[in-house]
């Protein structure tokens, strides 16, 4: 009898085992198919808290479908706005300097009065701000974006900031359900009212397609630069090589005047050659007019170029240049044109050669 029963007891252990290894098997052959098919991507993409997602609802944003915020006025931001304004997008702005927002209200903008009341009346919320600082403040503060947010929604900082923050909100975000890209831009206040941007983007790959539309209504060029951060690593890049484009510009039209040559066809004569650059294309008239009205902050260049550096200095870079045109514009802030643009570094110039 006893024996009977251990048998029946070995049996039964035995048809639980080989059905658990049936199951197990089962699981692993599933993922396998999943994964031979291309799908690893999408459960990484997909996580169990987006699945009812109410912002990425289709594949792309649409007007009529996709409601828009959006965060900071000013010289590139108004315009840019306006684009999806135009484009028949219901949109949400705010601004700390409320008064900003009226020419937006007239287009048909509702204005609110914190970050977190455009959130919650948005799917996809962009911000284009001054300093890291008001990042920090406009997205993780007790009234910011991520508190106003739903999941699935998607948050796009278009500041150009640190790219430490930039991970740190998107892990933040990841938590909760949100989707987080930096996305800085290039091309000054002509190129945000010609929807003529470079706008270089980090960030993953689903809710960079989701927006992508939107971005195209801003920019001539838009680049998924790769993860979270990279985006604002390739800002870095960029104003690297404007800083020190913008000394030899300003050093060559020196130079020309001081050897008695007409700067103006000096220019013309160079802008089809090796010497031509955007930055001459956008600065050179300017120049020669005496117009240092802001296509971009003096106070802001500071900012970004001290992120440089900071960058430069972690990653063991020593980058000459980078140094000696950030001392140039710190003297400029300094001499009091912080609030002009960044071609105005022709007053420092001159003035050391007065």
């Amino acid at each position: 009898m006893m024996m009977t029963m251990l048998m029946t007891t070995t049996v039964n252990r035995s048809r639980r085992i080989i059905r658990e290894a049936d199951a197990s098997a089962s699981l692993l052959a599933n993922a396998s198919s999943l994964l031979s098919r291309g799908s690893a991507s999408t459960f990484r993409m997909r996580p169990v808290t987006s699945i009812h997602r109410r912002g990425m609802t289709s594949e792309s944003c649409k007007p009529g479908s996709t409601r828009v915020g959006w965060i900071g006025t000013g010289v590139m931001g108004q315009s840019m706005v306006s684009h999806l304004i135009k484009a028949d997008y219901q949109t949400t702005v705010f601004s700390r300097t409320l008064s900003k927002c009226e020419p937006l209200r007239d287009l048909g903008a509702t204005v609110v009065d914190s970050p977190k009341k455009v959130a919650e009346n948005s799917d996809v919320v962009f911000l284009i701000v001054g300093y890291p600082e008001d990042v920090e403040s406009c997205i993780l503060g007790d009234n910011g974006v991520l508190n106003g947010s739903s999941q699935g929604n998607v948050i796009v900082d278009m500041t150009t900031s640190n790219p430490a923050l930039a991970n740190r909100i998107h892990e933040i975000g990841q938590e909760r359900g949100i989707h987080c890209i930096d996305a800085p831009v290039s091309g000054g206040d002509l190129g945000a009212k010609n929807a003529a941007l470079t706008i270089m983007v980090g960030g993953d790959t689903e809710p960079v397609e989701f927006v992508k539309p939107l971005f195209n209504l801003m920019g001539k060029t838009v680049e998924h630069m790769g993860k979270p951060g990279s985006g604002q690593h390739t800002k870095m890049a960029n104003q690297i090589m404007i800083a020190t484009t913008m000394i030899g510009l300003i050093e060559g039209m020196l130079y020309a005047q001081k050897a008695g040559l007409n700067v103006d066809q000096v220019i013309q004569a160079v802008r089809g050659g090796a010497a031509g650059s955007r930055s001459l294309e956008l600065y050179a008239e300017r120049i020669l007019q005496r117009d240092f009205e802001p296509g971009f902050y003096v106070d802001h260049f500071v900012k970004d170029l001290g992120i440089c550096l900071s960058e430069s200095e972690r990653m063991g870079l020593d980058l000459p240049g980078l140094i000696l045109a950030k001392q140039l514009y710190e003297k400029l802030q300094a001499n009091g044109y912080g609030l002009k643009g960044t071609q105005s570094l022709m007053m420092v110039l001159e003035e050391m050669n007065a």
